[in-house]
């Protein structure tokens, strides 16, 4: 294993992943359910109401998703990327006297955080992992978006003591103050590996991004390879999320107490990290479609089970296991094959257009699985879908064949 890549770019690893482990998508995500009771009290919003609001975000991260690649080219990824963080300090610090009275307030604030915050979505910060890691990229990628568990493992505890403490608007305090204080380390420790690139600002910067080689964006948003990406990792996705929502509920249809289907599921979050580093490690080693339709099918077996049923922790523990372990590899497979099909010249682009898809499909889910469950009286509908999306999502990534490769400013972009 050649480590001399992760000597020269640990550093802009690391801040990379401290940018997604803070990105909105992140902590508002998996904050939120310390935020409700709370908002309840305060303003006397329902707790159904306030969920909503989770597909007010989505939806601004999917105008976010589509504006940062063109924003990029015209001003700078690094540009970009500091404005977003500075503009996602302010919003937050807005939503304290914004916040209040109808509940609105609260579902147009979600949705403009993520637009004025798009440089700061992980798209921006695996773009930067591409661009340091060519040999180790799947692991490098592995290791970034393990910030999203970090935030899970963190940031619910941290909310919940501000708020003890001083109140829901010191949430927001929090939130800004982790933005602000990635302003400094961004400018510091953002860099290209080329000096070419770090050297350039805004559009000269992406020129020589472009320089990387790869297939533009009117070439790849119209190629086989790009949609065979898109439909097979959004019903993977869309599968997870239906398991991620349903899991605790469906392990106490099953019988067992409130108490025992939470510590079942907690082994979902170790599994995601795992699942994520795994899948990193041999996707940088053997064929990229095979390691990820494989990585992308094993939901489908943790479903079986839960299908089946058991009245078995154990079991159960592994079934959640298995499917958090699918849940580890998504946003990696689908980062690396981007970078691996189409190259790094629009990268940006061409990613956002697929994370905008994927979200997309992760707020349509919940109301997909709800319909389910009234029509059947049970999960079992559900489960079906979801041992169909992961194993035929997974097998269609066989179809992508041999990665092609580029030429430009590295010896080999992939």
């Amino acid at each position: 294993m050649n480590l001399s890549e992760f000597r020269s770019g640990w550093k802009v690893l690391i801040l990379a992943l401290l940018g997604i482990a803070v990105s909105i998508n992140a902590v508002l995500l998996y904050g939120f359910g310390a935020l409700v009771i709370p908002f309840e009290e305060a303003f006397g919003w329902d707790r159904g109401s306030q969920q909503v609001a989770i597909s007010f975000l989505y939806g601004g991260a999917v105008i976010g998703l589509q504006a940062v690649g063109w924003v990029n080219i015209a001003f700078g990824v690094r540009a970009t990327t500091v404005a977003s963080l500075l503009l996602m300090g302010l919003g937050y610090l807005a939503c304290i006297p914004l916040l209040g009275g109808s509940i609105w307030s609260l579902y147009i604030l979600f949705g403009i955080l993520p637009i004025v915050g798009m440089g700061a979505l992980a798209i921006t910060w695996t773009q930067l992992i591409n661009l340091w890691f060519v040999e180790n990229r799947g692991l490098a990628l592995a290791i970034g978006l393990s910030g999203t568990g970090l935030t899970a493992a963190v940031m619910p505890s941290a909310i919940a003591a501000c708020i003890e403490s001083w109140g829901w608007p010191s949430v927001f305090v929090l939130l800004a103050v982790l933005n602000f204080v990635l302003i400094p380390l961004t400018l510091m420790l953002f860099r290209f590996p080329r000096a070419s690139l770090s050297s350039s600002e805004g559009g000269d910067e992406s020129k020589s991004i472009a320089a990387l080689g790869g297939v533009d964006f009117k070439k790849g948003v119209v190629s086989r390879r790009f949609w065979t990406c898109n439909i097979a990792i959004a019903l993977v996705v869309s599968a997870v999320m239906g398991m991620i929502t349903n899991g605790v509920p469906m392990l106490q249809n099953m019988g067992f107490s409130g108490k025992e289907a939470g510590y079942i599921f907690s082994t979902f979050g170790a599994s995601l990290v795992l699942g994520r580093l795994t899948v990193g490690f041999f996707l940088d080693r053997y064929w990229p479609p095979g390691v990820a339709a494989f990585s992308l099918m094993i939901p489908a077996v943790g479903c079986v089970i839960f299908y089946t049923g058991s009245d078995s922790i154990p079991v159960m523990m592994l079934a959640v296991g298995l499917v958090g372990a699918g849940a580890g590899a998504e946003f990696d497979v689908a980062a690396f094959l981007m970078a691996k099909f189409f190259g790094l010249k629009d990268y940006g682009r061409l990613m956002g257009f697929h994370q905008a898809l994927i979200t997309v499909a992760s707020a349509m889910a919940p109301l997909l699985f709800a319909a389910m469950y009234k029509a059947s009286a049970g999960y079992q509908a559900m489960l079906v879908y979801c041992i169909f999306a992961t194993a035929v999502g997974g097998a269609m990534l066989l179809s992508l064949g041999r990665p092609p490769e580029f030429s430009g400013g590295q010896a080999k972009a992939d």
